[in-house]
């Protein structure tokens, strides 16, 4: 049996995105984003509340539309897997970094926080972008425009009785990302971002001594 290296992630970005671009017309965008977890503490009863912070990659396409959009605050799902980086810092050290290079992003912060007229799906309504090469670097699920209001979609749509994350059982999908089914369809650009409140800032120390 095949190994699986797949990274689903619900966060907060804790800075806005950082990108750069190279002589080959590639590009790499990154960012952090926060997710927390809270509990109850048996002995005492009081709310605890943990955060993790972690390193997204993006390239080319799928990383322009988040330095476009996204800004600290903002909510976001991602799809990726586990990458381990390694080089040499100005000391000789080798030195290594654990990321997650996203293929998958979806913007989850309200139509009204977008700037547009907001909706009555609490806002989850944003499509889904991917990297894959025949879709011009975005993946609207055969949706045209910037609405996936459709009861059969999978994934983040709080549509009916689909409020649970990740229903499929209506999906036609099967899998996130299904590029064979999609086409791209009259893409609009929404208004930028505003910055919601985010949790914390993300550790000073994230980026320390990291070749971009």
């Amino acid at each position: 049996m095949r190994g699986v290296n797949k990274v689903i992630l619900v966060g907060t970005l804790g800075r806005d995105p950082e990108t750069k671009t190279f002589p080959n017309g590639g590009s790499l965008t990154q960012f952090s984003i926060a997710t927390s977890e809270s509990w109850t503490d048996k002995n005492t009863g009081e709310r605890k509340e943990q955060t993790e912070w972690h390193r997204i990659v993006l390239h080319n396409r799928l990383g322009e539309i988040a330095q476009q959009y996204l800004r600290k605050g903002s909510k976001v799902y991602i799809e990726g897997s586990l990458r381990t980086r390694q080089w040499t810092d100005q000391n000789g050290q080798e030195r290594y970094t654990t990321e997650i290079r996203g293929e998958q992003m979806q913007m989850l912060d309200s139509n009204r926080q977008q700037g547009g007229e907001g909706g009555e799906n609490g806002g989850y309504n944003q499509p889904r972008f991917n990297n894959n090469n025949n879709q011009g670097g975005f993946n609207n699920n055969n949706q045209g425009g910037f609405n996936n209001n459709q009861g059969n979609q999978g994934g983040y749509a709080n549509q009916g009785n689909q409020g649970n994350y990740g229903n499929q059982a209506n999906s036609n999908q099967g899998n996130y990302g299904n590029a064979g089914n999609n086409v791209n369809q009259g893409f609009q650009s929404p208004k930028p971002a505003a910055a919601p409140a985010t949790p914390a800032q993300a550790p000073a120390d994230l980026d320390d001594d990291l070749p971009f």
